[in-house]
């Protein structure tokens, strides 16, 4: 299955939930895409639920199904929770982290970033999105890239910053410190429908 390259904002309407996680997409038009998207639904089926919150968490981080489900299946051979596991390995790929260190203001972005080789990590040109980066890897751009216009407009946006992620704003370097805990990550996901979907 190739890519999905079409309007991130319809597929947060589909899935109401906002994948910039910035609540612009859901503003304006709070119900889902195309001519019925305003009539209202019936109930959804324990099945449909599962799927949604599945495809919720797809759209997010920007996978095809194919990855998704490798990364669920390696999740649970982790020790611990199994949704908790699979959020981690999903928080800890190199477009993500280029997301939250600001670098890019959105994943779509940041994974153009990495596939265009400006993003180092602890020193090393990696320009593989998926790539796992381990705890304590430094995190930054080809010197070259640093002055990027795109990259500083996007650090310039930034309010904050999650915390398992310490930057260094003079060398626009940050480091992985940590994996994230299930309260710094986004509330509104329910990983143990998709957790359920995948058990079915």
């Amino acid at each position: 299955m190739s890519r999905y390259t079409g309007s991130s904002y319809k597929q947060a309407r589909r899935v109401g939930l906002s994948l910039l996680e910035n609540g612009k997409e859901l503003a304006r038009r709070p119900y889902g895409p195309g001519q019925h998207g305003a009539d209202k639904r019936g109930k959804l089926s324990n099945y449909g639920v599962q799927l949604k919150e599945k495809q919720k968490v797809r759209f997010m981080y920007g996978l095809n199904e194919k990855q998704f489900h490798k990364t669920f299946l390696e999740a649970g051979k982790m020790k611990g929770i199994h949704g908790d596991n699979f959020l981690r390995l999903l928080e800890s790929r190199l477009d993500n982290l280029v997301y939250r260190i600001g670098f890019a203001s959105t994943r779509r972005a940041a994974r153009q970033l990495v596939n265009h080789g400006h993003v180092l990590v602890d020193g090393q040109k990696v320009d593989i999105p998926s790539f796992r980066v381990k705890v304590g890897s430094v995190i930054t751009l080809k010197d070259k890239d640093k002055e990027l216009k795109v990259v500083n407009e996007s650090l310039e946006k930034v309010v904050s910053r999650v915390e398992y992620i310490s930057y260094d704003e003079a060398k626009k370097a940050a480091t992985y410190v940590r994996l994230p805990e299930r309260g710094e990550l986004p509330a509104d996901i329910d990983e143990a429908l998709i957790v359920e979907f995948y058990n079915r």
